[in-house]
């Protein structure tokens, strides 16, 4: 092809770009009088989206749709999630896959009206908890905050470990009707969002890795160095050892903490991980207890302390506010921050900052009257029907079901006049807030564009230096044509947001520079929660292999189901067994494919393979931050499997076989990925104890005193040792050689005794909480069975040593969990706790 017919195909390729830009611009339709982002007031697109649109209409149709798949595909591996109040289950994240963009200059003017607002908002609270001038002086009525459920008595007078009440804050915002950004609500308590919007960053960025290129958009890596090093430099210590405080794998947000934790390189820990002691926080760990210097909390403050705050809270740590008082502590952010996401302050603010800052606030937010004044509420009262009225200090409307505001306009008669009441009644609790509706950007549907509601939500860190404002934040997008307020439980999708330059942006990173790392090979403290989850997720793992095995031997064309009475037996005992273990409730003469399939897929029983990788996975969830994204993909693509319904007994055999070659791969995952420190230690711990369990029990029930070459078969078949039986025999099974191979040679990996071997290994290779130096209960029992299986002789092993061999078993996988998982009473501690690190 000719030169000059090349350039007639890129004139063609550009004009045709230029005419799908077109048509999105002209189908585009907006809500009469509503702002929006990808048009400005004149009608045309705004600078910043027509360059965005330039480039991104010059992909063909396939293209784009590939590159969204590709989007999806990423958010599906790894597996993020979030979790709707009321929601059972996880859900998956809803990502929009076109960004919010903002020009420069905008968003300069954002950022100088998050910084004054974070500021004043600490100010605020240094006096709130501290002299209490504005009180005094009527500045602020003490009913509006004394109102508030998070307004906290025990931290009065408390100074802020570290120097600061905020470290984190955020504001939703949305672009007002004069075109200007408003402030739609303030998130002083633990801000969310932060952590997702790290994820939708990666997601589109590597989607459209050329755009984002080409639209400058700042990094979002130095906002979080600077939130870290902030967080270091209030901690009395060179190195301090820092917490993510989450409420646990239930919390709607926990895969933004563990995701948080993983990037800021932070320990993520749960009220129960924490104990206070010489006041100090300290983390439980296997090696015993470890100085915490600093708490980034994900639990709202009345949870924190269960001594001086909420009495019935499980998620927080006795003690704690005590050690605040006495300094021992960092919170971010601190206990009783929360008083400021009140409404019902959010009308004192203007006055607020001219008397603290002696400054107009440079963004407005919505006009808002609270009721507890008697001329604010004669004022909601006489324009009931043009003011939307909201809780004061809390979600929803007192005594109506909805969680969001409620317009009498559109109450019948009752509900306005109960509206009304409770106002008059107990004016505090409301407020009424200006009827603005949200501001829209465009969304991708359906190979259009088509506009939808959204808010923004901005982040600001508290560093040294100043406030350090995230360069985009976290976008929420509505379903809904129209929209009044946006939550993630409510339909909506997230939107990365871009903000464009004209210059070239730095490629920072959160790494370190070379010369500022000290070498260190082992990651950190392991605390006991995770050890305890580490350990049962490779033991519910070995158990769903073990089901499996069992389950492919039944369903096998060449295992027992021939018809003769040998092979009827053999199949009654693999059913005996599986009823022993909560598989399938009951032994039938049904069709082995039909009880295969119950062992492989029952919802209801607890000891299915569906049910035991279930548990696996929810294990697995509460260790987000420890699991590399193959592994997690490898567990959820396990469960999607065996959740699919089976149609015969090949698809069971089917399903059996590829699930166990997945378990192959976590193994081997974790066998060359996972670093050789404690917690690689307790997977293998849980993984080794829970196969040598399962072993004993197959050889109890299949090489019995009488057992015939069928069941022996079997057995060699479940502990995966046919071919090296057969290299070394050449002969039919037979008792003894199949109960050595299978119980006792210390070659086969998948013999007791080798996995007993490991077991002795692992236990003393980790810390020991004692001081008397004598050797501990779990290695003492592994020792033990070690040299029972050492000095046994297969002719002598009987069906009694095998049982009482499993219950030795049992009782060393119970003293490990009593040794190093303490969270009974009768755990085991160190003996003391001078010396901790």
């Amino acid at each position: 092809m000719g030169e000059g017919a090349a350039e007639d195909n890129d004139q063609a390729g550009s004009a045709s770009a230029r005419s799908r830009v077109a048509q999105w611009v002209r189908d585009y339709s907006r809500l009469p009088g509503i702002p929006d982002e990808f048009l400005g007031p004149d009608g045309a697109p705004r600078a910043v989206w027509s360059r965005f649109f330039d480039a991104f209409g010059a992909l063909a149709p396939d293209e784009i749709e590939r590159r969204f798949g590709m989007a999806d595909r990423h958010l599906r591996e790894a597996g993020v999630t979030y979790r709707a109040p009321g929601d059972s289950a996880d859900r998956p994240w809803s990502l929009s896959h076109l960004p919010l963009l903002i020009d420069e200059a905008d968003w300069k003017q954002l950022c100088a009206g998050i910084t004054q607002r974070a500021e004043l908002l600490e100010l605020v609270l240094r006096d709130i908890y501290g002299e209490g001038r504005l009180v005094a002086e009527g500045a602020l009525p003490a009913a509006a905050i004394a109102g508030s459920p998070e307004y906290l008595r025990p931290v009065c007078g408390v100074p802020p470990p570290g120097g600061r009440y905020l470290s984190l804050y955020a504001a939703d915002v949305g672009r007002g009707p004069d075109g200007r950004w408003w402030v739609l609500g303030d998130r002083t308590q633990a801000p969310s969002g932060a952590g997702y919007a790290l994820e939708n960053r990666l997601v589109l960025s590597r989607a459209f890795s050329d755009l984002y290129k080409s639209m400058n958009v700042p990094r979002v890596a130095p906002f979080f160095e600077a939130f870290r090093d902030s967080l270091r430099a209030r901690a009395d210590r060179d190195e301090p050892r820092i917490g993510v405080l989450t409420p646990g794998s239930f919390s709607e947000t926990y895969f933004e903490h563990a995701t948080l934790a993983r990037y800021l390189g932070f320990l993520l820990v749960e009220g129960d991980d924490l104990a206070v002691s010489d006041n100090r926080v300290h983390i439980r760990t296997v090696a015993g207890l470890k100085r915490l210097d600093v708490l980034l909390r994900r639990v709202d403050s009345n949870s924190l302390d269960p001594l001086e705050l909420d009495a019935s809270s499980r998620l927080g740590v006795p003690g704690l506010i005590d050690v605040l008082r006495k300094d021992g502590v960092v919170v971010a952010n601190m206990p009783g921050s929360g008083v400021l996401e009140a409404r019902a302050l959010l009308g004192f603010l203007p006055a607020l900052s001219r008397r603290l800052l002696g400054e107009e606030l440079k963004m407005p937010h919505i006009a808002t009257w609270w009721c507890g004044q008697r001329s604010a509420r004669d004022e909601v009262l006489s324009r009931l029907d043009e003011v939307a009225i909201e809780g004061a200090y809390r979600r929803g409307v007192p005594g109506f079901d909805s969680s969001g505001p409620v317009l009498a306009s559109e109450l019948d008669a009752n509900g306005r006049q109960r509206l009304i009441d409770g106002i008059a009644a107990r004016g505090m609790d409301y407020v009424g807030q200006e009827v603005v509706r949200l501001s829209t950007m465009p969304v991708w549907e359906q190979g259009q564009l088509t506009p939808r509601p959204f808010v923004l939500r901005v982040f600001a860190a508290a560093t040294p230096d100043g406030w350090a404002i995230m360069p985009g934040g976290f976008c929420r997008i509505a379903e809904q044509p129209d929209a009044r307020a946006v939550s993630m439980g409510d339909g909506a999708r997230a939107a990365d947001v871009w903000v464009v330059s004209d210059k070239q942006v730095s490629t920072a990173t959160l790494l370190p520079a070379t010369d500022k790392v000290r070498i260190r090979r082992i990651a950190g403290v392991l605390p006991s929660r995770a050890a305890d989850n580490l350990f049962w997720l490779g033991r519910y793992l070995e158990r769903a292999e073990a089901t499996l095995r069992l389950v492919r031997a039944l369903g096998s064309p060449s295992g027992p189901n021939k018809g003769t009475a040998a092979s009827l037996q053999s199949s009654e005992r693999i059913q005996r067994l599986l009823v022993a273990w909560g598989a399938i409730s009951q032994t039938s003469r049904a069709a082995p494919g039909r009880i295969a399939a119950e062992a492989l897929q029952s919802a209801e029983r607890f000891g299915s393979a569906l049910s035991l990788v279930r548990a696996a996975q929810r294990t697995a969830t509460s260790l987000r931050e420890r699991l590399s994204p193959d592994a997690w993909q490898v567990i959820t693509e396990m469960a999607e499997r065996l959740a699919y319904e089976v149609e015969d007994d090949d698809s069971v055999l089917s399903a059996a076989e590829l699930t166990l070659q997945e378990l192959a791969s976590f193994a081997g995952l974790a066998q060359e990925n996972m670093n050789r420190a404690a917690g690689w230690r307790f997977l293998d711990i849980g993984r080794r104890t829970e196969r040598a369990i399962n072993t004993t029990r197959f050889a109890r029930q299949f090489a019995y005193d009488e057992a015939g070459d069928e069941d022996l078969d079997i057995l060699l078949t479940l502990v995966d040792s046919q071919i090296t039986y057969r290299s070394r025999y050449l002969l039919a099974p037979i008792l003894a050689p199949v109960r050595d191979l299978a119980v006792l040679d210390g070659y086969n990996p998948r013999s007791v005794a080798f996995q007993v071997a490991t077991l002795n290994e692992h236990i003393a290779a980790l810390p020991s909480l004692k001081e008397h130096g004598l050797i501990e209960k779990p290695q003492r029992l592994a020792v033990a069975v070690q040299a029972m299986l050492a000095t046994t002789e297969a002719e002598k092993l009987e069906v009694k040593t095998l049982f009482a061999l499993e219950q030795d078993l049992l009782g060393l996988a119970e003293a490990v969990g009593l040794h190093y998982f303490p969270h009974g009473p009768n755990a085991s501690r160190p003996e003391k706790l001078t010396g901790l690190a």
